[in-house]
């Protein structure tokens, strides 16, 4: 099968499987995740099938909706790929970025870090989605999704909590932006990455002092 036979196949694949997905890891997530990782690709030097696959395939059972479990989605992808006969080597590279791409395992001081050029795109990629307008889209659909408030001013952000904390937490939507949102712009990768969060950065910050405006009166 071609690479790009394997990336039709996957597609298609992902699209059933996350059929009825919450609004913010949906289908059209993963397609703005592959469409930001092939942009990312142009500027930096990756195996594409690697990042394309596991663009495709990064949420495929996301462990927010698996009861915090973090073994299903590798777990999926690998099955799915060996059935495809993938070579085990892209495999094996594609799980590895799935398990280490996420924001709460940057948060696990005792997680073998994994490292490599493809990882770094498809985080960057992903990371991308999370920020600006559409990042302050997803938040909120979360947040409904999850019946969580807005904001409320008496309780404050949680700026040092660990993986676990992360996890568990319900706070309010707008605490998010400070607990993980604000706080990608200076993880990014790629040089591409780094540009595009900053404009989708201050994006945030307009919007948030849009919102103490509104929520205080003063607009």
């Amino acid at each position: 099968m071609t690479d790009a036979a394997l990336v039709e196949e996957t597609i298609a694949f992902v699209k059933t499987t996350l059929m009825g997905a919450e609004g913010g890891h949906d289908w059209f997530h993963i397609q703005r995740v592959f469409n930001n990782t092939l942009l990312l690709s142009r500027e930096e030097e990756v195996n594409i099938l690697v990042v394309s696959l596991a663009a495709l395939l990064h949420d495929i059972a996301d462990p927010k909706f698996h009861d915090g479990d973090e073994t299903i989605g590798p777990k999926m992808a690998k099955e799915f790929l060996q059935g495809l006969n993938v070579h085990p080597s892209t495999i094996d590279h594609v799980v590895k970025i799935i398990e280490n791409m996420s924001f709460k395992n940057s948060l696990d001081v005792n997680k073998d870090p994994f490292t490599s050029k493809e990882l770094e795109v498809v985080q960057d990629a992903d990371r991308l989605d999370a920020i600006g307008a559409i990042g302050i889209a997803r938040a909120f659909n979360y947040g409904g999704f999850k019946n969580r408030e807005l904001y409320n001013p008496d309780i404050p952000p949680q700026l040092d909590m660990d993986k676990e904390t992360y996890k568990k937490s319900k706070a309010p939507t707008i605490n998010h932006f400070y607990e993980k949102l604000l706080l990608l712009k200076d993880k990014m990768n790629t040089p591409t990455g780094k540009r595009i969060a900053k404009s989708r950065h201050q994006h945030m910050l307009d919007f948030l002092e849009q919102f103490y405006g509104e929520w205080n009166g003063k607009h």
